[in-house]
């Protein structure tokens, strides 16, 4: 057959299992900052993170509900728009993908995606706990 007309790879799957896949991929990226897959695996989702990362790093409401919908997790969204894109100082090309190697089992290729730039987590200040309100009561009389 011609290959006119068609976008994407279908990796042997219907349409809503593809999507989850590429949404799985797409939450582990921004989660762990860098995963191994498939190269082919790689190469499919290299194009919509780029373009969720472009719209995080726009950082308005809209952006940042648009984000999360496409996620489908509002924690990965919200450290997506807040932790994230304000680190990444270009304008495109925020990923890489790297060769690596081969699969032990069937051979196929396999690749590393990660950020370009070094993007480090931001650690959440620590809270000291305070006693209930009833103790402290009880303490002063």
């Amino acid at each position: 057959m011609h290959r006119h007309g068609y976008k994407g790879r279908k990796f042997g799957r219907e349409n809503d299992q593809r999507t989850a896949l590429t949404r799985g991929l797409m939450r582990s990226l921004i989660k762990y900052k860098s995963i191994n897959t498939t190269l082919a695996k790689a190469k499919e989702i290299r194009r919509p993170v780029e373009k969720l990362v472009t719209l995080a790093k726009k950082g308005d409401l809209a952006s940042r509900r648009l984000v999360i919908a496409r996620l489908n997790d509002q924690l990965l969204g919200n450290d997506l728009v807040d932790n994230i894109a304000p680190q990444i100082k270009r304008n495109s090309g925020f990923l890489r993908i790297e060769h690596a190697g081969f699969r032990r089992g069937d051979n196929a290729e396999m690749a590393t995606i990660a950020f370009v730039d070094e993007i480090k987590d931001k650690e959440e200040p620590k809270e000291e706990k305070k006693a209930p309100a009833k103790a402290a009561e009880k303490e002063e009389k």
